[in-house]
């Protein structure tokens, strides 16, 4: 596996759902000599939809790695991919996903442009500073319009979107591309599935918006590039093509530039160009900023660099279970290298553990390899106490990577075994379920006793079901899905929690004075801080102290529900040498919290989402008032290809069976996303009904 990092890429496809993202990973694959037959999403035989729900829906639920080799310029280059999920319910692919990737390739349908998981891939890709190219896809379909995306692209996403390339004809007249930098045409072979094409010069009616096209590109990056810009003003003649690509790769890498491709991946058309500029403008491990982590000893920032020679260091950044091989750790070494059968530290759980396997994947099949070493993305078998985000490395070189951050679960569903026999097999399932996906969590009711699950969405929680029946054998009874709502605190009290058990012999005692108060802006969870002067409770107590408080989160005051953030400071009390224990400790902590969380004017948060809605201009006053009717508060209205898009705020508490009212009131025409964007404060009037019910 010793191999030139130069010509390694890792790489990630994302889109909005059904833009052809595992059409064009398909593809990629078969000209790349991997399969030799296309896979095609619709007859549920893609390689990279592998699990059966991704075949049955046409969907791509859970993003799947694989790994290929292209010629480019007598070079091999090595690609990782990671083909990623479009669904809004599914978005920790995505983020997990980007992590770890150098680059990425964004897809754009060529009719509907810009959408709204479209925006979300973005935002999630500026957050993580990869450098990406876009391609306009589905150019064969009547009404695309591949300039207009182009111009979508800079007004929605704010990128400087630069077209290398523009179509030649489109719809049902789509043949082929104009390469703007060689400035010549290409038309692909349809009898071999498009595996060979030929160069023809550029048709004579393309030859004028060809050079506008040509000059933009000079324009663009003349703004970056002092030389390019000299010989622009000067001698635009002299610019040659190999200066013209060394500085779109320094700009697409710097993210100053988005290089724009166009092609039909279903008609075979334009995939091959992709692979050449994956090779020619997206970084190798080299190009990109070396990884920065915290030493756990020292708390010193360390910086690691992608060499063989440095310590080991790698990122857990997906769990998965396979019912062949087990448990399988997907990862990505940053700096060092690891063989099979070594050992590797955890630094989340202190723990060493050996590494039985190491797999290079392809989609769910896996190719045993002896070793692996930086810059590259495989899968571990042999590791048991492991998580999503978790920082593998050389346990005398320790170092603690930035971990990956994932959205609350909004959705909850109330499930129980259909056979009481099955209440284990549930528990197991369930167990795993959740190390495989950080945003589905399990929790019992503390009111009903009830096991809920909750997630990202209807969608998610039913392939979560579908999951228990198939992988793991457990039928279970739903209820109907609920909303995951929170409590928040509103102001700061003191109080006094004396907590005092007799019971003959040796009693119970603490004794804790402390403010609770709303925890600061921005911060989840519990903040602890201790003002005890004078050992009037003794250190060894406060853990428990905490630990108390920290379980009493979990049941808010109002219904229950889990308290959103809080800030507690232990300002005195007191103890006695024999009667005070941890447990003491501890009952005063849950006691006192829950009494003084009364006391804070606690309020209801509910999820609210941002929702678009895509409808025909005559059915646009009943959907606006339908929104209306479900507290929802419209945004923005912009118009689209002869059809009003309506942006809203909506509570999702109002969105159960949305879908059908959508389809009756546009008359089957109108189409709807929707994802999580805040918590907010539930009105006085609804608040009632939910700690009622």
């Amino acid at each position: 596996m010793s191999k030139n990092l130069n010509y390694t890429r890792n790489i990630g496809i994302a889109a909005h759902i059904d833009a052809g993202k595992t059409t064009t990973t398909e593809r990629i694959l078969f000209y790349t000599g991997i399969n030799h037959k296309l896979g095609e999403v619709h007859d549920g035989a893609a390689t990279m939809d592998w699990m059966l729900q991704e075949q049955e829906r046409g969907i791509t639920i859970t993003s799947a790695a694989t790994c290929c080799r292209w010629k480019y310029k007598n070079n091999e280059y090595n690609i990782n991919i990671i083909d990623t999920p479009g669904h809004v319910d599914f978005t920790v692919e995505v983020e997990r996903s980007l992590r770890v990737l150098d680059g990425m390739i964004v897809l754009f349908s060529a009719v509907e442009g810009v959408e709204p998981q479209s925006e979300t891939v973005w935002r999630q890709a500026n957050k993580y500073s990869i450098p990406r190219i876009a391609f306009v896809n589905k150019m064969d379909r009547q009404g695309s319009d591949f300039f207009n995306v182009c111009l979508q692209i800079k007004k929605m996403l704010g990128a400087n979107s630069v077209p290398l390339q523009i179509p030649i004809g489109s719809g049902d007249n789509f043949i082929g591309i104009v390469d703007l930098i060689k400035k010549k045409g290409i038309i692909w072979n349809d009898e071999n599935y498009g595996l060979t094409f030929k160069e023809i010069p550029i048709p004579y009616n393309m030859k004028e918006i060809v050079k506008v096209y040509y000059n933009n590109i000079i324009e663009s990056l003349s703004e970056y590039d002092d030389k390019i810009m000299e010989k622009f003003l000067y001698d635009q003649n002299s610019i040659s093509e190999k200066e013209i690509i060394c500085s779109l790769k320094k700009n697409t890498i710097n993210m100053n530039i988005i290089p724009i491709f166009c092609g039909s991946s279903f008609k075979n058309k334009g995939v091959q160009t992709i692979l050449d500029a994956i090779c020619m403008y997206l970084p190798s491990p080299l190009e990109v900023k070396n990884i920065i982590g915290i030493n756990p000893i020292s708390k010193n920032q360390e910086i690691r660099a992608p060499n063989n020679n440095d310590p080991f260091s790698a990122l857990a950044f997906k769990i998965s279970s396979d019912p062949f091989v087990g448990r399988l750790a997907f990862f990505r070494v940053y700096s060092g290298q690891i063989h099979a059968g070594s050992y590797s530290f955890n630094v989340r759980s202190k723990n060493k553990e050996r590494i039985s396997r190491i797999y290079q994947m392809h989609a769910n099949k896996q190719i045993p390899i002896k070793k692996i070493g930086a810059g590259d993305i495989a899968a571990i078998v042999g590791l048991k106490n492991i998580k999503t985000g978790d920082t593998l490395c050389d346990e005398n070189y320790p170092i603690l990577l930035d971990n990956i951050s994932f959205p609350e679960p909004v959705i909850g569903l109330a499930i129980e075994p259909k056979l009481k026999s099955d209440i284990d097999k549930m528990s197991l399932a369930l167990s795993k379920l959740m190390e495989e996906d950080p945003t589905f969590q399990v929790r019992t009711d503390s009111y009903t006793g009830q096991t809920i699950i909750s997630g990202m969405g209807e969608l998610h929680l039913e392939i979560i079901v579908d999951r228990m029946k198939r992988e793991f054998k457990v039928e279970v009874n739903q209820g109907n899905p609920q909303v995951e709502y929170k409590e928040a605190l509103r102001i700061g009290v003191k109080h006094r929690e004396i907590y005092k058990k007799q019971t003959g012999g040796r009693g119970k005692f603490a004794d804790i004075l402390f403010k609770l108060e709303p925890g600061d802006y921005g911060k989840q969870g519990l903040e602890f801080i201790s003002k005890i002067k004078g050992g009037n409770i003794p250190k060894e107590y406060l853990p428990s102290i905490e630990k108390g408080c920290r379980d009493m989160m979990k049941n808010g005051p109002l219904s229950g529900y889990e308290i959103d953030n809080a800030k507690i400071t232990i300002l005195d009390g007191s103890y006695h040498s024999v009667d005070s224990d941890q447990i003491s400790f501890e009952i005063a902590g849950k006691l006192g919290f829950k009494a003084a969380a009364k006391k804070t004017n606690p309020i209801l948060l509910e999820p609210i989402m941002k929702l678009e809605v895509i409808v025909p201009e005559e059915n646009m006053g009943d959907i606006i008032g339908d929104i209306n009717k479900r507290r929802g508060i419209i945004q923005n209205m912009i118009d689209k290809n002869n059809t009003k898009i309506i942006k809203a705020m909506i509570p999702l508490s109002e969105m159960f069976g949305y879908v059908t009212v959508l389809r009756t009131l546009s008359s089957g025409r109108g189409t709807s996303s929707m994802e999580f964007s805040h918590y907010d404060s539930v009105p006085k009037n609804i608040v009632n009904n939910i700690i009622n019910n």
